[in-house]
């Protein structure tokens, strides 16, 4: 059963040595971050997974042990999920970019409490796939929690990476909203054609979310919400 969720943004840029000199423009996103795992180590879970958009070479499942790396991005730093496992079983198969930023997360908050796995999901996987998935993650221990990687959308703004748009604030409005409240009905219904529109990509993790909380009456707070380079970014806790 689900006991307790943390919703977190997925860019790259959490990651100070990523972002740089900019670091200093999420300090407030990432405290809010390491202030929702604080609410997942709380729940006392017997199991964490952590769920973020993924492309098709990092969709599925990846155990604990798994590496990332932020390479790509320019920056020689790497990641492992969890602390144990195998941490030369998945070499080959690299955790995607938004369960690298989960991984430097837990790490950063010395996260010892209950195993971790991960799951890359598709950007376009239909609702109810969504909702089925989070039904079976939830299941797979009395006490599961969740850490759900996923950004609002990215056309806020006239810089912001896919232009303005203006119904992307919105959006973002309504999917903040269900989320501070833990609505599993707002979440579940958001419009997959729109957020990809919009190039939301929480969208599907957060409807694995909703499929995954269903009967398990969790209250919801919301820590952080902004669109630093026009890109919706919010925190929530549910519990």
């Amino acid at each position: 059963m689900l006991v307790a969720a943390a919703v977190c943004p997925c860019p790259p840029l959490l990651v100070p040595e990523v972002a740089a000199g900019a670091a200093s423009e999420l300090d407030a996103a990432r405290t809010a971050c390491i202030d929702a795992l604080g609410v997942l180590a709380a729940a006392r879970p017997d199991l964490l997974i952590v769920i973020g958009p993924a492309d098709v070479d990092g969709r599925g499942p990846h155990p604990e042990g798994s590496q990332g790396s932020f390479k790509g991005f320019g920056v020689d730093l790497d990641v492992r999920l969890g602390l144990g496992g195998d941490p030369g079983a998945s070499v080959e198969r690299p955790l995607p970019p938004s369960l690298a930023v989960g991984a430097w997360l837990l790490a950063r908050a010395d996260w010892a409490d209950a195993p971790v796995e991960g799951l890359g999901v598709g950007e376009m996987l239909e609702a109810e796939r969504c909702a089925s998935a989070g039904r079976e993650l939830s299941a797979r221990a009395d006490r599961v929690a969740l850490l759900v990687m996923g950004d609002g959308s990215a056309c806020r703004t006239l810089k912001a990476p896919g232009y303005l748009d203006e119904r992307a604030v919105s959006f973002d409005a309504e999917a903040s909203r269900a989320l501070a409240v833990a609505d599993l009905a707002t979440l579940s219904a958001l419009d997959e054609s729109l957020a990809y529109e919009l190039k939301v990509a929480g969208r599907a993790p957060w409807q694995v979310l909703a499929g995954a909380a269903e009967g398990a009456g969790l209250n919801g707070r919301l820590l952080y919400e902004d669109a630093p380079y026009g890109v919706g970014y919010m925190v929530a806790t549910w519990f």
